[in-house]
């Protein structure tokens, strides 16, 4: 049995691709207050926001418990409208070696489309794989989508 594994969502959203992609980049700090439910803090470590190798911490809700996550962003591509986060310390990193987040969004009109991938290792068989944290993203794009359609 493979102890990594790759989850890949697709969510259609109605709000603006570009408006999305830079909601995710440079306005993070926006997803918490938008999705105050889920997300209760976000903090800037090093670096500047939209920028490789800055480093943000997040404090969210998950199963009825408070995670802590520290992330640094790999890579950006602008022209894909596509972020890769790794998580560098925090709470995952007690079930999983590995932990990276991938976002881009493709626009198609007024049906754009947000793919989330997370590709982790779990660090043994009695891991779950992240299936409510994909559940976690999805519902969070929802609620950008929400926010900024109206």
């Amino acid at each position: 049995m493979s102890l990594q594994g790759k989850l890949i969502s697709e969510i259609n959203i109605k709000c603006d691709g570009d408006v999305f992609h830079e909601i995710i980049k440079y306005k993070p700090h926006d997803i918490f207050r938008i999705c105050s439910d889920k997300i209760q803090n976000m903090d800037i470590h090093e670096g500047e926001l939209g920028n490789i190798g800055s480093v943000k911490s997040w404090k969210f809700t998950h199963g009825g418990k408070e995670i802590v996550v520290k992330e640094v962003i790999e890579e950006i591509d602008d022209e894909k409208k596509l972020i890769k986060k790794k998580v560098i310390e925090g709470d995952l990193l007690e079930y999983y070696k590995s932990f990276y987040v991938t976002i881009q969004v493709e626009i198609k009109g007024e049906n754009n489309l947000a793919t989330w991938i997370i590709e982790y290792e779990k660090k043994n068989a009695n891991v779950p794989d992240p299936h409510t944290y994909m559940e976690l993203l999805l519902n969070m794009s929802k609620d950008i989508e929400t926010h900024h359609f109206n």
